[in-house]
């Protein structure tokens, strides 16, 4: 069996005054988007990032495919990649720490 890739995806939205709404606009998209990766045991967990005035900035996930192909192809698609929402956006590889597999 191949071990599965999981990646931490950190991605800050833009700072301009157009960047909440874009990120409204998009948030439906996003996540249904993200239900349908839980479905599939592809998304791991994550959140918005807020500010100190508890507004929505960004976000993280952390999430599991079956190659870096099948991450490219989710990544590519993301509403909040395609919305033009998140302007900064760092993918690292990451292995999580699942207690049932690593114990």
């Amino acid at each position: 069996m191949t071990e599965r890739v999981e990646y931490l995806v950190t991605a800050m939205d833009g700072s301009d005054a157009e960047a909440l709404p874009r990120r409204l606009a998009a948030r439906d998209l996003h996540l249904s988007g993200v239900q349908e990766l839980a479905d599939r045991g592809e998304f791991l967990s994550g959140g918005a990032i807020l500010d100190e005035n508890g507004r929505m900035i960004g976000s993280s996930m952390h999430v599991s495919f079956e190659d870096e192909a099948a991450f490219q192809a989710w990544y590519d698609a993301e509403p909040y990649v395609t919305g033009d929402v998140w302007q900064d956006v760092t993918v690292r590889p990451l292995r999580l720490f699942h207690p049932a597999r690593d114990a």
